[in-house]
């Protein structure tokens, strides 16, 4: 039985992988920011903890880490799976609020995630990190420059986690999901069509023609390379930067 904590648990992805675990019989812990979201996990799995909490707010997630700590004693996976998709539009076009905002959960959200990870998993000389980057991390993304480049960020934190925390007997990987099907995608295309003057199913067909596979990917298949990179099988895997998409050859078809 393993021990797992999962930032933003409780919808979309981070709900894939939680109940992937939880069917597992692992002790599960997630947080979201999403209140509605988190009341259903409680009520849908009493016996996992759950919480509201803002990964880029210190003193919040410091507190839920905490209680896991407590409760679990340590953590054998941690999923710093936290991210939010930012603006669209050209640079010049763009917030600057908006862009921090973005990068903050993405980036900041992942750093204070893994930071609790290191300490705890250094004591006991294992485990497993697994950051969610995305394909667009991978490529250059037009209208979606602070998405990309918290993206990237996170490849560059992966490799380096890899690296600081390998001789404690610790992994650490990103996984890069495409176009996932599900709500938070359903906002994304219809941002991007308000921000390049296309249709939303021009949108859709443009990114099915950019994967080899002509398809987009469930949350479900995204949490099951997660349970693999969990499992035994994967013991030797650190420091790699997986795609789950279908092959992406372009993000502008």
């Amino acid at each position: 039985m393993k021990r797992v904590v999962i930032t933003a648990g409780a919808a979309g992805l981070g709900l894939a992988m939680a109940q992937g675990f939880l069917a597992r019989g692992d002790r599960v812990a997630i947080c979201d920011v999403d209140a509605e979201a988190v009341g259903r996990f409680r009520h849908a799995h009493p016996e996992a903890i759950a919480e509201v909490v803002d990964v880029t707010n210190e003193a919040e997630i410091s507190a839920f880490l905490d209680q896991v700590e407590q409760r679990f004693g340590g953590a054998d996976v941690v999923c710093a799976n936290a991210g939010t998709g930012g603006p669209a539009g050209r640079i010049e076009t763009l917030d600057l609020d908006a862009w921090r905002a973005c990068v903050d959960v993405n980036v900041t959200g992942a750093f204070l995630t893994c930071r609790w990870a290191a300490r705890v998993m250094r004591a006991q000389k294992s485990g497993l990190i697994v950051l969610t980057s995305s394909t667009a991390g991978l490529f250059g993304y037009p209208l979606r420059a602070p998405y990309a480049a918290a993206k990237w960020a996170i490849v560059g934190l992966t490799k380096t986690l890899a690296m600081e925390l390998g001789p404690d007997g610790i992994r650490v990987n990103a996984i890069c999901p495409g176009a996932v099907e599900g709500d938070r995608m359903d906002r994304v295309v219809a941002m991007e069509a308000a921000a390049s003057g296309k249709t939303e199913d021009d949108v859709r067909a443009a990114y099915v023609k950019g994967v080899s596979m002509r398809s987009w990917v469930t949350g479900e298949e995204v949490a099951d390379t997660v349970l693999w990179l969990a499992s035994p099988q994967a013991r030797k895997i650190s420091g790699q930067i997986m795609a789950i998409d279908g092959h992406t050859e372009t993000l502008v078809p």
